[in-house]
């Protein structure tokens, strides 16, 4: 765990094929995938507004979230970068929880001595940084709330009470302002 951040919660890998991303996890044992397909996604990339196309698909493996995201189209974001200098795909965050908000933890960080620049925002829930000195994988802070908590704990149930078989991808659909689990395939 560290000492800086607390313990990491998930892992984000970008990948350039999410169906065979989800495809490799699950020939691993890890599942079901639960899958969102955000369109106009609004966020800040290095401060600048950004609506944002992306699939996202996340599971567990014990307590540990894996997180696949598929960036799609031209719009500037992290994910896109990270295609870019690493066509194959691979972990490109660590996610921690923010129990305070986003600007009191990136306070926190200067006031350690600690220089992170902060690279694609998501509102104020969610802040994806990276140090100046040592870059490299980045930390997402995600702000602790009643939504995603309750959204983590329908992949976790989920993940624990999984066949290996059946619905190895399930869709996350946020129509009604809750995540509700849907087949793939049905109508928002």
């Amino acid at each position: 765990m560290s000492n800086v951040f607390g313990g990491v919660v998930q892992q984000g890998y970008v990948v350039p094929d999410i169906d065979a991303a989800m495809k490799h996890w699950i020939a691993r044992g890890v599942g079901p995938f639960y899958m969102e397909h955000l369109k106009d996604y609004p966020g800040e990339v290095d401060g600048k507004p950004v609506k944002l196309e992306l699939k996202a698909a996340f599971a567990y493996s014990g307590d540990q979230q894996i997180e696949v995201i598929e960036p799609i189209g031209a719009t500037p974001s992290i994910y896109g970068e990270y295609l870019k200098e690493h066509p194959q795909g691979g972990l490109q965050h660590l996610a921690v929880w923010c129990d305070g908000t986003i600007a009191e933890k990136l306070d926190d960080l200067k006031r350690r001595g600690m220089d992170y620049k902060v690279r694609q925002t998501y509102g104020g829930e969610h802040a994806y940084i990276d140090s100046v000195d040592q870059p490299g994988v980045m930390i997402q802070l995600m702000k602790r709330g009643d939504l995603i908590e309750k959204m983590f704990a329908i992949i976790k149930e989920g993940a624990d009470t999984w066949d290996g078989e059946t619905d190895p991808v399930r869709r996350i659909d946020w129509s009604s302002g809750t995540p509700v689990v849907k087949p793939i395939g049905q109508a928002a």
